[in-house]
């Protein structure tokens, strides 16, 4: 297909497409972990499906066989001042796999929706303490929180910002924990950005910042793993000045990182957690705020109205698709499959990666890894327009020349990221890493050439 004629697509050059222009993927099959498109040609998805699809695509019968009963249980239920079993269950289900202090579950639609929500859980918890002027946050540089207009509020990338005005809830953006070409490294690292953070609070007034929010592993940058103690710095830091800690789990919770909940692997105990895509292993749209017991002591206190709702949030199809999930997980050993196959995963990437020219670190945990690409191997950096080109023009249609679904991203510097589905074995990892390796050289092949015309002129 050439054109999506009746069809915006998200977060895409839509005009791209079209006569003349860029084919259009479409894709049409999912079996295990690849997909076929509209011509028939396969692909490892090696980024399950935007980080969602963590059992990959083979579940369907037996997803579709729960959502067949719920359909002709109780096709829909809101939790309004209602309730309904899946919502109920499901709840349950999550607070007994998170960590330590965390009491409830708030169902939405999706991430940015949960984002959202959780900071209107944190406004809520603050009021009902008597302190209204805590409407400050802060969130990290470059980090990606959602697009609604409070998330993006978060979100530390000013090009999605600017098009929309002034943000809906003033926040201070801090440095992310990305270790390459930083002067520090492991503690040292640790403490340089717990200190900034103090200082940002301090300039800030602490009386007036509700929350701080951070992703255990940053997504946007490139796989942004925290040094040692930077979890448990960020608990220190908000116990002292009263204010939440929320930890965006959006991407790395439901198995990315080998647990439940990614910040558990980091020594993290937010106040509120935030997830979605791999809740129902994106067999269905859902997502939930997790809270911690001091908010939901304050949303039971008499008299307390929880001001925020989502018509479809906790659909009861969503709900028992999530719980059929959960199950499948624990039977079919998913989170083990990671934590055994990760040492793999990172060797082989280590291995094909770091010999090429354009690859300048290769970082992440669990099945989240990123390669960042720099013009000479080490600690260079392209210049702006560069790097797009590269991401936009280079890189993507030769993911597709071999077979490869990844992502090639530029919101910080450049980087080619996968995220492997939770259950693929050795043989799937080896075929993502060898197709990113081809990719990568041709990229490099391809910005080498471009390189020498510049300077032959």
């Amino acid at each position: 297909m050439t054109a999506p004629d009746h069809l915006l697509l998200h977060f895409t050059a839509n005009g791209a497409y079209g006569e003349g222009g860029n084919e259009l993927l479409v894709l049409e099959r999912g079996e295990g972990c690849h997909v076929f498109d509209s011509n028939g040609r396969r692909y490892v998805d090696g980024l399950s499906s935007l980080f969602c699809a963590q059992i990959g695509y083979g579940y369907g019968e037996e997803m579709a066989a729960a959502a067949a009963a719920q359909l002709t249980t109780l096709p829909f239920n809101t939790n309004w001042g209602t309730a309904h079993p899946p919502a109920l269950e499901l709840a349950a289900a999550l607070v007994e796999r998170a960590p330590e202090g965390i009491e409830a579950a708030f169902f939405t639609s999706g991430g940015s929706e949960s984002v959202e929500a959780a900071w209107k859980l944190a406004r809520q918890y603050h009021l009902a303490n008597g302190e209204p002027q805590r409407t400050k946050a802060i969130a990290r540089d470059i980090a990606y929180h959602g697009v609604t207009l409070g998330a993006l509020s978060f979100t530390g990338v000013p090009r999605f910002k600017e098009p929309f005005g002034r943000p809906a809830i003033e926040t201070r953006h801090v440095a992310n924990t990305n270790p390459f070409r930083a002067e520090l490294e492991g503690e040292e690292l640790t403490r340089s950005l717990l200190a900034e953070l103090e200082r940002a609070i301090l300039e800030e007034g602490p009386e007036t910042v509700a929350i701080v929010i951070a992703e255990p592993i940053q997504n946007a940058g490139g796989c942004l793993v925290p040094p040692p103690g930077y979890w448990p710095g960020l608990r220190e830091i908000c116990d002292r000045h009263g204010i939440l800690l929320v930890a965006d789990e959006v991407i790395s919770g439901c198995g990315r990182l080998g647990e439940w909940f990614g910040v558990a692997r980091y020594g993290g105990r937010p106040d509120l957690i935030t997830i979605a895509k791999g809740l129902t292993s994106a067999y269905a749209p859902m997502g939930a705020v997790l809270a911690g017991s001091r908010v939901v002591e304050a949303m039971r206190r008499p008299g307390v109205t929880l001001l925020h709702g989502i018509t479809f949030g906790g659909h009861p199809l969503a709900a028992a698709i999530a719980l059929r999930n959960i199950e499948i997980f624990e039977r079919d050993g998913v989170l083990e499959n990671v934590r055994a196959r990760e040492p793999y995963l990172r060797r082989r990437l280590e291995e094909e990666l770091l010999p090429l020219p354009l690859v300048g670190d290769v970082r992440g945990d669990g099945f989240f890894f990123a390669a960042e690409l720099t013009p000479d191997g080490g600690e260079g950096r392209f210049e702006p327009e560069q790097a797009t080109r590269l991401v936009k023009r280079i890189v993507p249609p030769l993911l597709l020349e071999h077979g490869l679904i990844a992502r090639a991203d530029d919101r910080g510097d450049p980087v080619l990221q996968i995220a492997p589905s939770l259950v693929a074995d050795e043989a799937v990892l080896e075929e993502i890493v060898v197709a990113m390796r081809d990719v990568l050289a041709a990229a490099g092949d391809e910005v080498g050439t471009i390189a020498g015309a510049a300077q032959g002129r």
